[in-house]
């Protein structure tokens, strides 16, 4: 066994309490820690989590725009789905918005609710 491993992912975010609401009800995940300003989330059975920490200075990432001095994407979430069309309706209506450019026919592009972008995408046929 490796003597590390990887245990989540954090995000900063404006309120971590109202992010880690929207991924807890976008994946169905269960709150495992919670700080007043840091929440981590996993998945019931076990596994890697998300955690969210209040950031008072934290400034959205631009994407696909890449302008020179204005915060860039560090990371996104990819996140599998069976219907592209049904789970990206129910992304916006938990709060996500939609990003005006989407790449590729079997993906789409979101903003969480912080601004971070996360990519819903169902595997080839």
């Amino acid at each position: 066994m490796s003597p590390m491993r990887l245990s989540s992912v954090v995000l900063d975010a404006p309120d971590a309490r109202q992010l880690a609401a929207f991924y807890q009800r976008l994946l169905g995940f269960v709150v495992r820690e919670e700080e007043p300003d840091w929440v981590l989330i996993g998945p019931p059975g076990g596994g890697v989590g998300l955690a969210f920490q209040t950031e008072p200075a934290y400034v959205p990432p631009l994407w696909p725009d890449r302008e020179p001095g204005e915060q860039q994407m560090m990371l996104h979430l990819d996140i599998e789905v069976d219907d592209l069309a049904a789970e990206t309706a129910r992304a916006l209506a938990e709060g996500a918005r939609l990003a005006e450019y989407q790449p590729q026919d079997d993906v789409r592009v979101l903003f969480d609710p912080a601004g971070h972008p996360f990519c819903l995408w169902t595997p080839e046929s």
